[in-house]
């Protein structure tokens, strides 16, 4: 269904197929796999939150576009482009968000911000995401090759709220991360005060 989705809005110097054949090789199968089931559940969320197809699937497709960079690619990235220097305190797991955006525009081609901003915003969330940001980011969260604890409850709220969606997993997200001792970006804790208060309740 997806392979057969066209690109019209030169959102990006690429079709589909060119795109995808930049990841394939860009990335392990086993990621690069991945990748397309995000991408397929971006275009499902898409569809029932009145999302543009394209959009979703460009975005989708390059989220984790910078996943398996060497973290020397990373470093020079947030020093040439002058971004927060209190990144170089993290690693892979926020770097391939908020720095791979920053790759996606220059290697990819791609300069449209709803884009940029939701593979920037899929690794720690922002207190204010556009339902395409929401999607990408519980896209990835939710894609059928994900098995874990807690996940089919994730599913089942998403496809019933976005945005609790995005409560449930910002939630999950911090306890893990305080659980298992890590250290927490500070934008996460913002994204967990701005949606978990509001959104995070029962129905």
């Amino acid at each position: 269904m997806t392979n057969e989705l066209e690109y019209h809005q030169r959102l990006l110097p690429l079709s589909r197929a060119e795109l995808v054949d930049k990841l394939r090789h860009a990335l392990k199968k086993k990621r690069f796999d991945h990748v397309l089931r995000v991408e397929e559940t971006a275009i499902e969320l898409a569809k029932e939150n009145g999302v543009d197809l394209e959009l979703a699937s460009i975005a989708a497709l390059c989220h984790d576009y910078a996943k398996q960079r060497p973290d020397q690619d990373f470093i020079a990235t947030i020093k040439e482009k002058h971004l927060d220097p209190a990144l170089l305190n993290y690693g892979n797991a926020i770097w391939h968000g908020v720095v791979g955006a920053e790759l996606v525009a220059d290697e990819l081609g791609c300069h449209d911000q709803r884009i940029l901003d939701a593979v920037r915003q899929h690794t720690v969330g922002a207190p204010y995401m556009t339902k395409l940001a929401q999607i990408v980011y519980m896209a990835d969260y939710i894609e059928p090759g994900r098995d874990f604890e807690g996940v089919e409850l994730a599913r089942q709220v998403t496809h019933q709220s976005l945005a609790k969606g995005v409560a449930l997993q910002t939630k999950q997200t911090l306890m893990y991360l305080v659980s298992t001792g890590k250290p927490v970006y500070p934008t996460t804790l913002a994204t967990y005060n701005a949606w978990v208060p509001s959104n995070g309740k029962e129905d």
